[in-house]
């Protein structure tokens, strides 16, 4: 006879989210990992990336061999409330600030370091060309 899993809301799985306590959402099921976080061959920045929404998209892209999805078994504490989780959130790219002008006094630098020597070397070739004798 099965034992009823627990069920819980998107808010309280998304709480879990640091490298003492965190939980996963993988395929409507929710994963306790955090005794994994050490061992996890991509390291435990993978596993905190993957807390606070269904990381079953970034699971599966992965590939993860079969002992990686018999050994999710041991980490398994419930499933997910499938109407609490957020609707897919869209893209919404930043607005870039307008570029202004840089006129600090490094940029002024800058510009002299590289105007300065083309100015010496046109007053060099005036100077050839007006001082040769024919």
């Amino acid at each position: 006879m099965a034992t009823e899993q627990k069920v819980f809301n998107f808010e309280e799985v998304a709480t879990h989210n640091i490298i003492k306590d965190c939980w996963v959402i993988i395929s409507g099921k929710v994963y306790d990992v955090t005794p994994f976080m050490d061992d996890h061959p991509g390291g435990d920045e993978v596993l905190l990336s993957a807390t606070g929404k269904d990381a079953t998209n970034d699971f599966e892209d992965v590939g993860h061999s079969d002992s990686a999805r018999d050994m999710m078994a041991k980490y398994l504490i419930g499933e997910i409330d499938s109407s609490t989780i957020p609707a897919k959130r869209t893209y919404i790219p930043t607005q870039q600030a307008t570029h202004k002008q840089d006129k600090t006094p490094e940029s002024v630098i800058k510009m002299l370091q590289f105007l300065v020597p083309l100015l010496i070397l046109g007053l060099a070739f005036a100077v050839r060309h007006f001082t040769k004798k024919e």
